[in-house]
Formats: C-alpha cells, structure tokens, sequence
C-alpha cells in the first residue's frame, strides 16, 4: 500500500502533552498584564483587567515572557504584543456572604462586578516592539498613578 495518499491520524500529529501540533505553526506568546499572564496568539479574543484605553485603539503590552521557544529573564527584550480594544466589560457578579455565627442577627451581603476590558490581539512581535509607535497597555491604576 506504498504510495497511496492516506490522510495522517490526529494521533498521530500530537506532541506528549496531548496538544495538536499545527497550533504550534503561528507564533505566540505569554505575557503578563493585571498580574495574571496569558498565552496568546494573533486573533485571540482576551478579557484583562481594566486598560486606560478607549474602545478601538490599539495598544501594546510590552511586559512578555515568551516568545515561541525563546525565554526571557524575566521578559524578552524588544518584545511585544499589539491589541485592539473591542469594549470594556464587567465581570459576573460575585456575592460575598457575611454571617457572625454567635451573633445571629448579623448577616450582610456584597456584591462586585470587576471591570475588565476585551482585547483582541493583532499581532505578536519577536523584536522590534520598541520603535512600533503604539501607545503602552497601561492599567486604569497604573495610568492614575502617572498624572
């Protein structure tokens, strides 16, 4: 049966941990906003915490850790990711339910709605970041801080 154009299984086009390795073709990158860090790619569709941005600018996240194989320590030099902000969006609501148990009259509830920001990411760039010309990510504390 040498010869004949048989498609390759799924199996066989996964690495250990399971994940298909097509999606290793396009280049991605973890970066770090609002304390969390994120694996992204161009076209991902992200919630971070509240940008000082206003919907449809570009913004750029210069604080990466990874590009494609390369590591930084602790971030890669000349590194970014450029996103456009879609909207800025509230969170589910989360209730914290407040109950002193020797005192039974005392309960009390409250509620928050953390205020986040929808990214969608454009581009990722290996170097070069530093002279793109595109506004820095900066959160709605951070950019208070800086007035």
């Amino acid at each position: 049966m040498s010869g004949t154009n048989t498609p390759t299984p799924a199996w066989a086009t996964r690495g250990a941990a399971g994940r298909d390795r097509r999606m290793d073709e396009t280049m991605f990158a973890v970066m770090k906003t609002g304390g969390k860090q994120y694996r992204v790619q161009a076209g991902d569709t992200l919630r971070v915490e509240k940008l000082a941005a206003a919907a449809g600018e570009t913004v750029q996240f210069n604080e990466v850790l990874m590009v494609g194989s390369t590591v930084g320590a602790p971030t890669v030099a000349g590194a970014g990711v450029q996103a456009t902000v879609v909207d800025h969006v509230k969170s589910d609501k989360t209730i914290h339910f407040v109950k002193r148990r020797r005192k039974h009259s005392s309960q009390r509830t409250k509620g928050h709605r953390q205020q986040l920001t929808l990214v969608k990411i454009t581009e990722v760039l290996a170097s070069g970041a530093d002279g793109s010309g595109v506004k820095a990510a900066l959160g709605a504390t951070e950019a208070k801080r800086a007035n």
